[in-house]
């Protein structure tokens, strides 16, 4: 029996009709429950979690799951009553007195769909920006962790109304259809080909979306850093949640003279920080597992220089060639290609000659190769001497472009995402705007500036 979508939607359109300006007071309040909710059930999302990946650090979880939907409650409960303010804009000479201001509305009904690797954070950090806009809520988790997905479903009615935030859990017919559903603003996170499909869905309803997909993001090691620094940083971004990160390094370009160096430094990086056992998360499920052996297994049998630490580890892949699977796969897992190019330049070509990634990472304190990459690439961000922090900071917006995604979210970004930026219009009483009006006279041509 299929769920009716249409009636849980209709809920929620008269509940944002009913109440289309929630106060600062209503909107805190929200974000204060959905905290609440984080905080309070920390073991029983640890334990869901672990349970639909089989394998995966609980330490891990409270880092990029728990605490990063606490910190992005903190700061948009700190920063709201600032966002909501109107703001006024410049009018032009010749319509004075008058004034004009943007006044952020909210949008009314926001869906949500959500992915398997963040399956609590990515659920629900695109609900703390909807909320602070004053938006409702349908979120659709993934179906394939369940147990996350359940718990959400379970959790979200004992801290909020229907009409407020609402959990729709079921299969990939469940998510086409509620993809269909007439939203004020769809966000989907996953994979670039799925997104198509929902942004085709969402375009038959004019519905704006936000699509966070992924990419091949690469990492530039130029000759100028610490090598030990720079391949620590790779390995961390690369190992947390066994690869299985939107934004994790992809794939590593480095000058060939310099490229034993930092094969040693990555391999260095690698014992030290993922020894067997140590914070190990499971690829999600079989076929994902599968699908990561078939692209190792091609490397072995194309004769590629492989370096393997252990099962659960980051493992190097040198020199691959292009038409392997790892470099024209999003990865998603642990297998890391490290490619040696003539110089910095030529690195900066193989980057362009591909879609745009989600993240491009640069490892290098030059200044003026830094102004180059930030004038001459494109992606959805750019991050220097670091992998993954950058998603830490609640004023950066997170998105992509081109293939990468569309749109962006996080802190003020975010709740401008999810608001509609009003334009108002004050005349004053004493207007000279009738001097305006037909019949037009020679004069006011002139002082158009078209005469």
């Amino acid at each position: 029996m299929k769920r009716d979508l249409t009636g849980d939607f209709q809920t929620q359109r008269q509940a944002a009709d009913q109440l289309p300006y929630p106060t600062l007071t209503v909107r805190r309040d929200r974000l204060a429950r959905l905290a609440r909710m984080t905080k309070h059930h920390q073991l029983d999302i640890i334990r869901a979690i672990q349970t639909d990946f089989g394998k995966r650090s609980d330490v891990e979880i409270r880092m990029a799951e728990i605490s990063a939907v606490l910190h992005a409650v903190r700061h948009a409960r700190l920063h709201l009553w600032r966002w909501m303010r109107p703001w006024s804009v410049s009018v032009p000479w010749r319509l004075l007195p008058a004034r004009a201001r943007i006044a952020p509305q909210p949008l009314g009904v926001v869906g949500v769909i959500s992915p398997w690797n963040y399956p609590w954070s990515l659920a629900l950090m695109p609900v703390v920006d909807a909320f602070a806009a004053g938006n409702v809520v349908m979120l659709k988790p993934s179906e394939h962790t369940p147990a996350t997905s359940a718990l959400l479903k379970q959790l979200v009615p004992h801290y909020f109304t229907s009409e407020e935030f609402k959990v729709v859990e079921g299969d990939i017919d469940v998510a086409r259809r509620f993809s269909r559903l007439p939203f004020d603003h769809l966000v989907f996170t996953g994979s670039t080909a799925v997104g198509r499909q929902v942004a085709q869905a969402a375009a038959a309803n004019l519905t704006p979306v936000t699509l966070e997909l992924g990419g091949k993001s690469p990492a530039i090691v130029a000759g100028d850093v610490d090598v030990d620094k720079a391949a620590a940083a790779i390995i961390f971004g690369k190992g947390v949640n066994g690869g299985q990160t939107c934004i994790a390094p992809d794939y590593v370009l480095v000058e060939s003279r310099h490229i034993n160096a930092v094969v040693k430094a990555l391999s260095h990086a690698i014992v030290q920080q993922r020894p067997d056992d140590h914070a190990v998360t499971s690829p999600i499920d079989d076929t994902h597992q599968q699908r990561l052996e078939a692209m190792l297994q091609e490397a072995h049998n194309h004769g590629c220089r492989v370096i393997d630490h252990g099962q659960h580890a980051p493992v190097l892949i040198i020199d691959p060639h292009q038409s392997l699977g790892v470099m024209r796969e999003e990865i998603f897992g642990r297998c890391l290609p490290v490619i040696g190019v003539h110089d910095m330049s030529a690195a900066i070509d193989f980057i362009n000659a591909r879609p745009h990634p989600l993240a491009l990472y640069a490892f290098t304190h030059d200044k003026s190769l830094q102004q180059q990459l930030l004038k001459t690439t494109r992606s959805g961000a750019l991050v220097f001497n670091a992998t993954l922090l950058h998603h830490a900071v609640p004023s950066l917006p997170f998105g992509g472009v081109g293939e990468s995604g569309m749109g962006a979210y996080h802190g003020r970004q975010g709740f401008e995402r999810f608001s509609h930026l009003r334009g108002v219009f004050y005349q004053s009483k004493r207007t000279p705007s009738h001097l305006l009006y037909p019949p037009y006279r020679r004069w006011l041509m002139k002082l158009l500036g078209l005469g």
